[in-house]
C-alpha cells in the first residue's frame, strides 16, 4: 500500500506543478484553489507512505514522479521542445525510480 500512496502523491505533484502555471500568481481563484488541494493531498499521501518507506527513497520517488510528469505534460500542454536530451533525461528519471523501488 505504500507504494500506491507514494504513486499517487507522484501524479498530485505533477498536478500541482502544472497547475502553478495555470494559476497566474495565483491570480486565478479555481486554479488556485484546485494546486493547493493537490500540494495538500500529495503531501498528505508522501506522509502515508513514509510510515512504511524510507525518507530518502520515497522522497526521490516522489520528486521524480513530478519532475518527469512535470516536463512530460509540459511538452504535451505548453508546447515545450521533446528534445532528445530532454527525453532521455526522462527515461534516467525514470530509470532510477524504478532502481530504488527494487532497492526497497
Amino acid at each position: 500500500m505504500p507504494w500506491i500512496y507514494l504513486l499517487l502523491a507522484g501524479i498530485l505533484e505533477t498536478g500541482w506543478a502544472i497547475g502553478l502555471k495555470y494559476t497566474e500568481g495565483f491570480t486565478k481563484l479555481t486554479p488556485s484553489l484546485l494546486t493547493v488541494m493537490c500540494i495538500i493531498a500529495s503531501i498528505g499521501l508522501l506522509g502515508l507512505a513514509l510510515r512504511d518507506l524510507p525518507v530518502g527513497t520515497a522522497y526521490a520517488v516522489w520528486t521524480g514522479l513530478g519532475t518527469a510528469g512535470a516536463v512530460i505534460l509540459g511538452m504535451v500542454l505548453f508546447a515545450e521542445p521533446p528534445t532528445i536530451t530532454r527525453l532521455a533525461s526522462i527515461g534516467l528519471i525514470l530509470a532510477g525510480v524504478a532502481g530504488l523501488k527494487m532497492s526497497s
